[in-house]
C-alpha cells in the first residue's frame, strides 16, 4: 500500500511516470477485488485510505512549498500524512 500512496501523491503533483500509469491502470481489477472498492486505481486507494476528496489540492499545495525531488516529497508526504 506504500508504493500506491506514493504513486497517488506523484499523480497529484503531475509527476507519475507514464509507465507506472499504465502499470497502475492494469493492476485495477485485482486492487478492486483485494481493497474492495470500485472505480480507478486513483479512486480506490482514495476510498480505501479514507482520504478527503480535496486530498489531490492539499497535496498539490505542499508540494509549491517544497525543494525536494519528486520521489522524495512522496516519500516524505507519505510517511508524515498517511502512513500511522
Amino acid at each position: 500500500m506504500l508504493r500506491l500512496l506514493e504513486c497517488y501523491v506523484l499523480w497529484a503533483i503531475g509527476k507519475l511516470e507514464s509507465k507506472e500509469e499504465e502499470t497502475l491502470s492494469q493492476m485495477e481489477p485485482k486492487l478492486r477485488q483485494v481493497l474492495k472498492q470500485q472505480g480507478d486505481w486513483r479512486e480506490i486507494v482514495s476510498r480505501a485510505m479514507a482520504l478527503p476528496a480535496n486530498m489531490p489540492d492539499l497535496i498539490r499545495a505542499k508540494w509549491t512549498e517544497t525543494t525536494l525531488a519528486p520521489q522524495q516529497f512522496a516519500e516524505m508526504f507519505v510517511d508524515a500524512n498517511l502512513v500511522k
